[in-house]
């Protein structure tokens, strides 16, 4: 697949997502009918709506290429995938249905286990994400496009982190006093990666925990914007494992690596 196939593919999805955006405000808008699944986590009708809408577009576009969604059970038996697509409907549930605002819209396109695209919507924010190669990550909002540029808000003295937590763990500790990291702020969502690929801030470090679904398109986007995905260990991020679970993560922004 060339990067033009790929950009094609992703200025495609672009509407789809704005449209998935406004629907899944209008459905918390008229009140969400909630459910609790069997891994203990929230699922609402706005969830699977927006799944829905996502998938359908993205098997009109790319038929041949399987999908892996959060909410739904198909291809994740499948042990040898090595081209597919990540979806998300709505990472950050806990914040969809509580009326908050960092919840987004997610879809990965993996190629021969990496991420080659990413697309990213926080609609509550108004804040679109996307990329389709490196150099190429881009936000579109109010109807401007402008190209992700983390060094524009860097300060080498006060290195700001993302973290899951507020509470931050032994291990992660460690990394941020490696880092010189001098302040974190919450942040739950795959927003995180957008918020460090445009030097909103300049990193986030987590312990091995969520899913595949949950981080492909942020790897793609923050990647491409000139910033690194690894673990703990300094390796590369493959998707497409049998359980799909994530290993240990750390984001860095371009200007810190």
């Amino acid at each position: 697949m060339t990067k033009i196939e790929i950009k094609k593919i992703v200025e495609d999805l672009i509407d789809t997502f704005l449209e998935a955006g406004k629907i899944s405000l209008e459905l918390r808008s008229k009140g969400l009918k909630k459910e609790i699944k069997s891994d203990n986590t929230p699922v609402s009708n706005g969830d699977l709506e927006v799944n829905k809408i996502i998938t359908n577009k993205i098997k009109k576009i790319t038929p041949k290429i399987p999908i892996i969604s959060e909410e739904t059970p198909d291809n994740k038996s499948d042990n040898d995938l090595k081209n597919f697509w990540l979806i998300d409907p709505i990472d950050g549930t806990y914040d969809y249905i509580n009326n908050l605002e960092e919840f987004t819209i997610n879809a990965g396109l993996i190629i021969d286990r990496k991420p080659v695209a990413g697309l990213i919507y926080a609609p509550a924010k108004k804040r679109m994400f996307y990329s389709y190669g490196e150099n190429f990550a881009f936000e579109l909002q109010n109807e401007k496009i402008s190209k992700l540029n983390s060094s524009k808000n860097f300060d080498k003295n006060e290195i700001k982190f993302l973290s899951y937590s507020n509470k931050i763990k032994p291990e992660i500790e460690k990394i941020h006093k490696k880092l010189n990291v001098k302040k974190f702020t919450r942040m739950k969502s795959s927003l995180k990666f957008c918020m460090i690929a445009t030097g909103e801030y300049d990193g986030y470090v987590a312990e091995p925990r969520a899913c595949e679904w949950d981080i492909a398109a942020g790897h793609a986007i923050l990647k491409h914007a000139g910033g690194s995905v690894t673990d703990f260990e300094g390796n590369e991020i493959l998707y497409g494992k049998q359980d799909f679970k994530n290993p240990s993560l750390i984001l860095k922004s371009k200007n810190i690596l």
